[in-house]
């Protein structure tokens, strides 16, 4: 039985080149495939097609924020007024209150006054 044979560097260079080459034969064989080329224009067109839809996913999506946004606005806006508005309601009923009181002290002050001239 023969032992294992160590190649000796030029064996080592040589077999390198060859195997370079072999991957340059083959890339020239595949670039000269008409299919390739074919294959290759598919490959373009589909990642111009995935990034056209992820532009329009990009601006679906800064539609939808704004609209949420604008939604928020006008929200925010009726929460303003309705705010407004039962403060509005609450003066006049302190109004109407204070009214009610002041009348009532009155009618009591009255009563006061009539009884201390009957006397």
């Amino acid at each position: 039985m023969r032992g294992f044979k160590n190649p000796d560097f030029v064996e080592r260079q040589n077999t390198a080149s060859m195997a370079r080459q072999a991957v340059l034969e083959k890339f020239r064989a595949s670039a000269a495939d008409p299919t390739s080329a074919e294959r290759r224009a598919a490959q373009i067109a589909d990642a111009a097609d995935r990034a056209a839809a992820r532009k329009a996913r990009a601006v679906a999506k800064a539609e939808k924020k704004a609209a949420a946004a604008e939604i928020a606005k006008q929200a925010e806006r009726e929460a303003a007024v309705q705010a407004e508005r039962v403060q509005a309601e609450n003066a006049e009923r302190e109004r109407a209150l204070q009214a009610e009181q002041k009348t009532a002290r009155d009618v009591r002050y009255a009563a006061r006054k009539a009884r201390s001239k009957r006397r």
